[in-house]
C-alpha cells in the first residue's frame, strides 16, 4: 500500500462523517420536519389542482402528459422540494463574511468536497421522511402512475443524487460572489426565481412555449428538478438525462473550483 492510499482513504472516510453528521442533524428536528411536511401537502395539493385543471382545459392531454401522469409528476416533485436545495440560502456567504471558511480550509478535505458531503447528507435525511408520505397522498387524493420495476427507482434515485449534487454546485457559485462583493441576497434571489422557473418546479419544462423551452434546455435547471422525475416517470431516455446531469456536474464542478481558488487568492481573513 503506497502512501497515497492512507491518505485517499481517509478524505474518503472524512467525507462520509460529514455526510453521516448532516444527516443525523437534520433528523433531530422533528417539530421542522413535520411544518414542512404539512406544507408541502397544502403546496402539492395546490399543483396538483392547478396541472388537473390545465389538462382538463386542454382536453385531457398537455405536451405529452395526461391527467394521472400530471399528478404523477406534481407528486414526485413534492417529494424532491426540500430534498433538492430550491431556495435561498446565504450560509457559505456568511461564513466566508464571518471568516468561518478559514476552518473549511482546514479540514483534510478540499472545501467544495465537504460543503457537498454535508449537502448530500441533508439531501438523504429529508428524502427518507418525505417520499413515503407524499406518495400515499397523492396516491389517495389525486391517482399515482408510479413504475413497478426496481431498475427505474434505483435510476431515479441516481438522478436525485445527481441533481442535488448540480444544483448545490449552483447555489455555491453564488455565494462565492461573496468573496468579491460585500451583499449577495440580490444575487441569491434573483438566482431562486431564474431556477426555480426554468427548473420545472411549476410546471413541466415541455410546457413552456418554444422559444423559452428551448432556452431552457441550454441550461442546467432542468436536470436539477425535471431530470428525475422524468427519469422515474419514463419519460424520454433515462440515460439521456443521466448525461446531460453527469455533464452538467463536470462543468459546473469546473467552474466552481475555478472560482474558488480565484476568490481564496485574495481573501484574508482577520484575526490568529
Amino acid at each position: 500500500m503506497t502512501n497515497t492510499e492512507p491518505s485517499r482513504l481517509s478524505r474518503v472516510r472524512a467525507l462520509w462523517e460529514l455526510a453521516a453528521a448532516s444527516f443525523r442533524r437534520q433528523l433531530r428536528y422533528r417539530v421542522a420536519i413535520v411544518a414542512t411536511m404539512v406544507t408541502n401537502v397544502v403546496f402539492g395539493l395546490v399543483r396538483a389542482s392547478l396541472l388537473l385543471a390545465a389538462v382538463a382545459g386542454a382536453g385531457g392531454m398537455i405536451a405529452g402528459y395526461d391527467a394521472l401522469q400530471a399528478s404523477t409528476y406534481v407528486w414526485l416533485g413534492q417529494c424532491l422540494v426540500g430534498v433538492i436545495p430550491m431556495w435561498a440560502s446565504s450560509e457559505l456567504a456568511q461564513r466566508i463574511k464571518a471568516g468561518d471558511i478559514a476552518v473549511d480550509l482546514l479540514r483534510p478535505v478540499p472545501p467544495a468536497g465537504g460543503w457537498l458531503a454535508a449537502e448530500l447528507g441533508r439531501a438523504a435525511s429529508a428524502l427518507l421522511v418525505r417520499v413515503a408520505p407524499m406518495l400515499a397522498l397523492g396516491a389517495i387524493t389525486t391517482g399515482l402512475a408510479i413504475p413497478g420495476h426496481a431498475g427505474d427507482w434505483l435510476l431515479g434515485l441516481l438522478s436525485v443524487a445527481l441533481a442535488v449534487t448540480l444544483a448545490f454546485q449552483g447555489w455555491l457559485l453564488v455565494n462565492l460572489a461573496a468573496l468579491w462583493v460585500l451583499e449577495v441576497r440580490g444575487y441569491l434571489n434573483l438566482y431562486m426565481i431564474v431556477m426555480n422557473l426554468l427548473c420545472g418546479l411549476f410546471v413541466p419544462v415541455s410546457w413552456f412555449p418554444d422559444w423559452l423551452y428551448a432556452i431552457t434546455l441550454a441550461t442546467p435547471f432542468p436536470s436539477m428538478f425535471q431530470a428525475p422525475i422524468n427519469v422515474v416517470l419514463g419519460t424520454g431516455s433515462p440515460w439521456l438525462a443521466l448525461g446531460v446531469q453527469l455533464a452538467w456536474v463536470a462543468g459546473l464542478g469546473l467552474a466552481t473550483q475555478v472560482v474558488l481558488r480565484r476568490g481564496l487568492t485574495r481573501m484574508v481573513v482577520q484575526g490568529g
